[in-house]
This record gives structure tokens, sequence and C-alpha cells, in this order.
């Protein structure tokens, strides 16, 4: 007889964030040498997307979402009091997503209605699993994060709407309302943690809150991504863009201290925020066509998601399995390489238009070489129970 309590009774399914975690820095490496290979035709690949959709769901949907399934699975535990998914159900809904990854590929053998029905229920899914305890302890601000899940539930259902041929030209419009959900959630964590991991890493700051401030930056951003969803360019994409490159500009100034420089755990998501602004600042230029489309995008996605994702990981992978809050210094490489990885993907082309292709090939390893890293030194966090003894 199989014991069904103990099936699941390992370390991996303690917390969410132990296997989304591991499953999302695994995928940010299969996922990208896949689609390398793919794009500079070195392997052929019919699945269920079509063209250059693949990539983006896959980077968003997939690996990104992990992320951020493992962070709220997490934190709705720390801010609620209680319980979120472990054991069975945690497993169920981790393979809900694998399933998501794989089954693709298998276009043609398997109907496409049931690719899009896996891939598309893991979100609620999650949404469900993460709403439970935020009912029970009545935590209802935590209730933007729902929201958030579902407008990322909107724009994947327009992306599957095109792929099963229902719709014409709502993928695109899909793939910019995920976006503009992940960077709204990126933006509101962002208010929760940078200041309170600032003021908790560096003795004797003190981060200033301002409620109005932070409001103003997640308004600027929609603006930008709304406009873009609508394909508005020119002055009033690059007014509004460069309005919330200020805005952000000044919400980080209020937590910056030049001492983060000094810890890797602050100065990597102090870059990811950097990101951000480049971002909208590169969408000015892109609103006037100086600039292609793609390197603003990529900041936002490689640059803001990738570093402050990978950022989050190594932290919260820490503190919540009893370690000190400082990472090895192959770690602290793998934050570097990632920056330097963004820099050439999305400045290298502006600097030499010709070298495009050349840009994406070397950040594509150094992207796979920061997550490797990644992987080698996190594996035994993610998999082995807490050092302190305590459950999670």
């Amino acid at each position: 007889m199989i014991d069904k309590k103990n099936l699941f009774n390992y370390p991996i399914f303690a917390l969410g964030f132990r296997p989304f975690f591991l499953m999302a820095g695994l995928s940010a490496l299969a996922l990208i040498a896949l689609w390398k290979n793919i794009y500079f035709g070195q392997l052929e690949a019919n699945h269920y997307y079509v063209g250059n959709y693949w990539h983006a769901h896959e980077m968003l949907l997939g690996y990104t979402t992990a992320v951020i399934a493992g962070f709220l699975l997490t934190a709705v535990k720390n801010w609620t009091g209680r319980a979120t998914a472990t054991g069975g159900k945690l497993a169920a809904l981790c393979l809900v997503w694998l399933y998501g990854r794989i089954m693709p590929f298998y276009a043609g053998m398997i109907p496409d209605g049931l690719i899009a029905l896996i891939d598309f229920i893991f979100l609620p899914f999650l949404a469900w699993q993460i709403s439970i305890p935020i009912r029970q302890a009545g935590h209802y601000k935590s209730f933007i994060f729902i929201g958030f899940l579902a407008l990322m539930m909107l724009g994947n259902g327009m992306i599957h709407l095109e792929m099963l041929g229902f719709k014409e030209a709502t993928a695109w419009t899909g793939v910019n309302i995920i976006l503009l959900a992940i960077m709204l959630i990126i933006l509101v964590i962002a208010g929760r943690v940078l200041p309170f991991f600032t003021e908790r890493g560096l003795q004797g700051i003190i981060a200033v809150r301002d409620q109005a401030l932070d409001n103003a930056a997640i308004i600027s951003a929609v603006v930008v991504f709304m406009l873009e969803i609508f394909t508005v360019t020119g002055f009033g994409l690059a007014i509004a863009a460069i309005t919330a490159a200020l805005i952000n500009t000044r919400r980080v100034a209020n937590w910056y201290s030049q001492r983060v420089w000094y810890v890797p755990l602050l100065w990597i998501l102090y870059t990811g925020y950097g990101w951000i602004i480049l971002g909208f600042l590169l969408t000015a230029f892109s609103a006037y066509k100086v600039i292609l489309p793609t390197l603003p995008l990529h900041a936002f996605t490689m640059g803001s998601i990738g570093i402050l994702t990978l950022g989050m990981m190594s932290r919260v992978s820490l503190g919540h399995t009893g370690r000190m809050l400082k990472v090895p210094n192959v770690i602290a490489i793998a934050f570097f390489l990632l920056n330097a990885g963004v820099f050439i993907r999305v400045f290298l082309p502006i600097l030499f238009s010709g070298l495009y292709n050349t840009a994406i090939l070397i950040s594509t390893f150094l992207w796979l070489a920061a997550f490797s890293l990644f992987i080698f030194i996190y594996w035994p966090v993610l998999t082995k129970p807490r050092i302190d003894g305590k459950e999670g």
C-alpha cells in the first residue's frame, strides 16, 4: 500500500519557493538554450506556438511565472500567517506548470485545445491556492496579486485564441498584457522589499517610504504599457516613457545608499530596478523609431525581470532555509555576468547595428553562465532541509 501521507514528504515540497525556484533556474537554461538553437537555425522545432511567440510565452509564462509562483506561495504564508500549498498540492501545481512547458512540443500528436488548456489552467490553479490563506486571514490588500494573475490569464487567453485560430492578431497584445502584469507585480513588490532589505542589509540606513510616489511610479508605468498595447507611438509614448523614468528614478532614490554596492544581494536588486528606468528611456527613443522596439523590450525582460528574479530567488532561498543572507562570490559573479549580458543585448545593437545577432549570441551565453552558477550553488539549498531545523 502506498503511504500517501509521506509520498511528497521531502524538503523540496516543504514550501513553494523550493520547487518553483529550482524549476525556474532549470527552465532559464533549457528554454534559452533551445531558443538560441532555433533562432540560429541549428534546430527545427515544430511546436504549438507560431514563430517567436514560443520564446515570448515561455520566458514570461514559463520562467517568470515559476518565480512568481514560488515567491507568492512563500510570501503569502508570511503575510497571512496561514499555510500555503505544500506536499501533494504543491507537487500537483508543479506538475501542471511542467506539462505546460512540455506539451507544446507534442503538437500534431495531441489536440491543440488540450495543449492550450493545460497551459492555461496553471495561473487559475495558483491564484486559487494563494487566495485560500488570504481569505482565511482577511489579508485583503494581498488580493491585488490575484488581480495581477487574472491580468496574466487574460493575456495568456489572447495568445491561445490566436494559436487555436479563433482570433487574428491577438497574441502580441496578449504578450504585452502579460508583460504589463509582471511589471506591476515587480513594482508593487519592489516597494515592499527594497526599502526593507536595504534597512536590514545596511546598518543605520533609513529608506524613505512615500506612498504617493509609489502610486505615481505604478500609474506612470501602466500608462506607458497601455500606450504600447494600443500601439501608440511618437510624442505621446515618448513623453509618457520619460515621465515614468523620472518618477521611478525619484522613487528608487528614496531607498538608495552608495553602500548597497558592497552587498551583492542589494546591488543586484537596484541594478534590476535600474533596467526598468533604462527600459522607459529606451522606449522614448523607440517611440520615434530611433532604435528597434526589441531593445527596450529586452531591457524590461532580460534586464529588469531577469535580474530582479535572480536576485530575489538568491535572497529568498537563503532566508527561508535558515542561512545567512550573504551569497558566495560565485553568485556575485553570476549577478555580474547577467548584467553584462543585458548590457550587450541592449546596447551593442545601438552602437553597432550590424552586430545584432552577435549581441544575441554573447548575451545568451552570459545568461546561461549566470543561471548555471545559480543552479550549481542553490540546488542543495533548495533540496535539503532548513539548516536551523525549522519547517519550510
